[in-house]
């Protein structure tokens, strides 16, 4: 939300948090904050879909196990590439929740393996 709420300035100084802040202030051409909302609300979307996804897994939904890895861990695997090894961010929170999002993916995969032949719930 603090992206889409933000100028470009304001939006990049949220997502790039191990940057010098005074380094985004320059004259942003206008379809640059169009580009970068357009991303926030890809990441708002996908996490709440990942949301959604861990409700179902609670009422073990094991179709929600892939379908929160695929949406969350590929958002996430962005990030990781592009944001993560580019030292755009600190360890807390940026790569830290990057681990906790692995750390869920592979968790996940380990709990699907070992319920694989439970009936889905309605």
């Amino acid at each position: 939300m603090v992206v889409i709420s933000s100028d470009p300035a304001g939006g990049f100084g949220a997502i790039l948090d191990a940057m010098v802040p005074a380094s985004f202030e320059i004259a942003w051409p206008e379809g640059v904050g169009g580009v970068l909302k357009q991303h926030g609300w890809n990441l708002l979307w996908g996490g709440v879909v990942t949301i959604l996804c861990g409700v179902l897994i609670w009422r073990r939904n094991m179709t929600a196990i892939w379908v929160a890895a695929m949406i969350g861990g590929l958002l996430d695997l962005g990030y990781f590439m592009f944001v993560d090894l580019g030292g755009y961010v600190h360890f807390f929170p940026g790569t830290l929740m990057t681990i906790f999002s692995a750390s869920a993916i592979l968790l996940s995969g380990w709990v699907w393996l070992a319920n694989r032949n439970i009936t889905q719930g309605a």
